[in-house]
């Protein structure tokens, strides 16, 4: 079994959730992956959200493992130069520090590049070059704002019709898993010429590249004036923009979330129903609920009544579905060849006995009180590989054995930790 990215090295000064969930990757696909960090503190993310006491966080944890850990102060000439000393060697260089932080410590795409013309140089921020947010700060909510995602998400009317951010964290492991993409491929390209290239990914691009139909379904309202599609026709108005979607799928399809028996006492006891607007897929939702009258009633037997009686037939759907849990119409849909699912808690996805199996949710030996804790694995399965889960490191566990590595004696390292160089 070979790791794909085995003998790679990569120093990474990415810290918080963008750029660490990247890195990990990375390690999880065997490369070496150093983690520079500020004497003192470390990733800001150790010290978030505790539950417990003077250890390390879950935030740091779950997205810090596989690597190893230098504390390094790069405000210090000594700093530098092993920060240098470590670009030279590596083959991915990548950090997500605030706009203009790493060019004013001489480590800009420039200077990399000739310090290491093979080094693949990574930047990670909120905004894009050139463009008139180039220099504000970003994080998750931000991102999701200014990426379009907020604008379509939530509830079209009423008091809750207000711009809602995703729970999923569209703007930093999304901007990570498309950072990767752009790593990955640079290794490649690297191979054909002998050279290192400058890969730049925004979050607010990484949030836009995952909302790609929202431009066409701009372009769509802009040409025709509504958009049947939406759960909010014909039933309000349409502006200019695109309104935010409820629950509808997304595309030409009626697509929906309906409550299940104990939806009173279980607010997630809840499930997805999707009916097909092809006339085969239909006739098939419509056999399975025993909606036969519907192919041939004129308020449901086109696309376009359809469209234009949403209500009703959610209303009709719900009817059924209000009478069984959410895994019995899953099962019961899902054999009839219905696209159907159930809205899944965290303390279920926690303690699913399947996605623990496969290696979705994977429990890391951290040791210490910690002892144990869960994360998400690798979201890609390989034929020949998987990969060897490890422990995320202390703060500064690493520094004498890396900078064993670069020359430095003992005595030398005694004196780092003296002048705080290192901790």
């Amino acid at each position: 079994m070979v790791a794909p990215l085995q003998g790679l090295k990569v120093v990474d000064m990415t810290q918080v959730q963008s750029g660490p969930s990247c890195t990990q990757m990375l390690a999880w696909f065997g490369a070496e992956v150093i983690k520079i960090e500020r004497p003192g503190g470390g990733d800001p993310t150790r010290n978030e959200l505790l539950d417990l006491p003077g250890q390390d966080s879950l935030y740091y944890l779950q997205l810090n493992c596989n690597k190893k850990s230098l504390t390094l102060n790069t405000k210090t000439p000594e700093g530098k130069k092993i920060l240098t000393d470590l670009i030279k060697e590596a083959d991915i260089f990548v950090e997500n520090l605030h706009p203009g932080a790493i060019e004013a410590m001489g480590f800009g795409w420039e200077e990399v590049h000739k310090i290491n013309p093979k080094c693949i140089m990574g930047s990670l921020k909120g905004f894009n070059k050139g463009s008139r947010f180039e220099k504000v700060k970003a994080f998750e909510p931000v991102a999701q704002c200014a990426g379009g995602a907020a604008a379509t998400t939530g509830w079209y009317s009423g008091p809750d019709n207000i711009p809602t951010q995703s729970g999923a964290a569209l703007g930093d492991s999304n901007t990570g898993m498309h950072f990767l993409i752009g790593l990955l491929a640079a290794i490649i390209q690297r191979e054909k010429t002998g050279e290192g290239c400058y890969v730049f990914q925004s979050m607010q691009n990484a949030v836009i590249n995952l909302c790609r139909i929202k431009l066409r379904d701009q372009q769509i309202l802009d040409r025709l004036g509504k958009l049947a599609y939406y759960a909010c026709y014909p039933y309000e108005k349409f502006g200019k923009t695109i309104p935010r979607a409820a629950n509808a799928e997304g595309g030409e399809v009626l697509g929906w979330c309906y409550k299940c028996k104990n939806w009173q006492t279980d607010p997630n006891d809840y499930v997805y129903i999707v009916i097909q607007q092809s006339q085969k897929g239909f006739e098939q939702f419509c056999n399975a609920m025993g909606f036969q009258s519907w192919l041939t009633d004129p308020r449901y037997s086109t696309p376009q009544a359809r469209d234009e009686h949403k209500r009703e037939i959610y209303a009709a759907v719900e009817a059924y579905t209000i009478q069984k849990g959410k895994y019995e119409v899953t099962e019961e849909l899902g054999a009839k060849g219905v696209p159907v699912g159930p809205v899944l808690d965290w303390k279920e996805l926690e303690d699913d006995p399947d996605l623990n199996k496969d290696g979705t949710i994977i429990t890391i030996q951290q040791g210490g009180e910690r002892g144990t804790f869960k994360t998400i694995g690798m979201p890609c399965t390989f034929s020949n590989f998987t990969p060897e889960y490890k422990r995320a490191p202390s703060l500064g566990e690493n520094n004498e054995e890396i900078l064993t590595g670069l020359g430095y004696t003992q005595e030398q390292i005694a004196q780092l930790k003296t002048n705080k160089v290192i901790q």
